[in-house]
């Protein structure tokens, strides 16, 4: 009887044992962390503490067992291996999928988009808005130019590092970590061949990106774009100024002129290229890669001058000769007077 009683006994608390392990697993490994939302982006700045990550959390979550969450997370040493970053997380989770799936890093990238932009302050708050380094921290580190004259570039041609694309981006970049990622995509984009066809024109790639980014704002119709970055080259080659009018435009800092007068071209500025002959002392504006390809593949011609059509359609007459060019420019501005377009 005794017996039974002690195997009663042990019975017992094995089945309450197995309840309790049950439970246990229950509470450490069931989906006890629940949003109203399919997935959460979640995001742990740089050097944030545990709390702050607590903090983050709970404002996205609700977790069921405050204090059985913390035990998980000081058992698994999260508390001393917090890595930032952006991370997507699902509805429904277990304290532990959890804890490993922020200790383990496995961050996703943002995607950074960047286009029609004509300063590095643009650039700045375009990709400021998307990571964790903001605005002003990456102007100040593109204004200075220690940071990259070592790799041929100055303020005034900075621009030209970003071509104009979408980028994934980790969310924690640091200023200093966007311009390594930057720098390496555009020595992958001036690959051998683009950088065969700028040396077979005689120019490097910061030259090709003024002139891309001079046509970008010169040309509506991108068939037009090849022929005239050949009438620039011409003039280049002839020593004549480029005489571009979005240079114009950029030295006075207003791009809502739509016609370039004789006031303007008095401006004292080394981007005026009526003044002034070569090459400007940088991009107008973030070169698009259109605009590149066209200077790459310049059409080879005679021409030496370009006029918009008057009929407004955004195409241009093509000459080689002045007097040919004054016909065309006088057309023209007859059309703006007609329309009373007068700045």
């Amino acid at each position: 009887m005794k017996k039974k009683l002690i195997l009663y006994f042990l019975a017992g608390i094995g089945i309450t044992g197995v309840i309790i392990l049950i439970i246990l697993y229950r509470i450490i490994f069931g989906l006890n962390i629940k949003s109203e939302k399919n997935y959460q982006s979640i995001h742990i700045p740089t050097d944030a503490s545990y709390a702050q990550v607590l903090d983050t959390l709970k404002s996205h979550y609700i977790i069921k067992n405050l204090k059985a969450f913390n035990w998980v997370a000081k058992k698994k040493n999260y508390p001393d291996h917090i890595k930032p970053g952006r991370y997507i997380l699902g509805k429904d989770l277990s304290y532990f999928g959890l804890i490993d799936h922020l200790r383990s890093g496995n961050q996703i990238p943002v995607l950074t988009t960047f286009s029609n932009v004509r300063t590095i302050n643009q650039i700045a708050g375009k990709i400021g808005s998307d990571i964790e380094a903001d605005s002003v921290q990456i102007l100040n580190f593109l204004l200075n130019d220690s940071n990259y004259k070592s790799d041929g570039f100055k303020k005034e041609n900075i621009i030209s590092l970003f071509i104009p694309n979408t980028y994934e981006i980790y969310w924690n970049t640091s200023a200093k970590e966007l311009y390594t990622r930057m720098i390496k995509e555009y020595r992958k984009f001036w690959n051998k061949e683009r950088l065969g066809k700028a040396k077979e024109k005689n120019l490097d790639p910061l030259e090709v990106a003024i002139l891309a980014s001079i046509i970008d704002d010169e040309v509506a119709k991108s068939d037009e774009k090849t022929r005239i970055a050949g009438v620039y080259l011409n003039r280049l080659k002839r020593g004549i100024p480029l005489q571009a009018c979005p240079t114009i435009k950029f030295a006075l800092n207003d791009f809502t002129i739509t016609r370039v007068l004789n006031k303007h071209l008095m401006v004292e500025s080394p981007y005026n290229t009526y003044k002034h002959k070569g090459f400007p002392p940088g991009p107008i504006g973030c070169p698009t890669i259109e605009g590149i390809d066209a200077v790459l593949n310049a059409e080879k011609h005679d021409y030496l001058f370009f006029a918009a059509k008057a009929d407004f359609s955004g195409f241009h007459n093509f000459s080689r000769t002045l007097s040919e060019h004054n016909h065309y420019a006088a057309l023209y501005q007859k059309e703006l007077d007609r329309r009373k377009i007068f700045k």
